[in-house]
């Protein structure tokens, strides 16, 4: 089950940090079709936000296709996103860099910035 993690401070709405975690976890292979998300009262008790946020979450997921609400059941997963499995040797790779790179003194925003820059010059008009 996935355990939502909410940063005040990172000027991203609630809810789009519990749409982008639980996409991240389907990318990963955390969640998979048919696992149940916690409920939106779990959610408010581990993180101290208004249920009304778990469920605008929710619904986006739901309007996208990734998750289902089955009332009186939850809500639970339709598919999965993605083929980068959290036990890739691609995630050792990248760990032994960010390791390097904070090794040589670059701060987590300055990490962000050259990852997000090498991504776009490889990834260009991708989606």
């Amino acid at each position: 089950m996935v355990e939502y993690r909410i940063d005040r401070r990172s000027g991203v709405a609630t809810y789009v940090q519990i749409v982008q975690q639980t996409k991240q976890a389907l990318r990963l292979g955390h969640l998979r079709p048919g696992d149940k998300l916690p409920t939106a009262r779990e959610v408010v008790e581990a993180t101290a936000i208004n249920p009304n946020t778990v469920l605008k979450a929710y619904r986006e997921l739901e309007r996208e296709g990734l998750v289902e609400a089955r009332r009186g059941l939850g809500t639970f997963v339709r598919r999965a996103l993605g083929t980068a499995p959290a036990e890739s040797p691609l995630r050792g790779e990248l760990e032994a860099w960010a390791g390097r790179a904070r090794e040589a003194g670059l701060d987590r925003d300055d990490v962000a910035a050259l990852f997000t820059a090498v991504l776009e010059k490889h990834f260009q008009g991708d989606n």
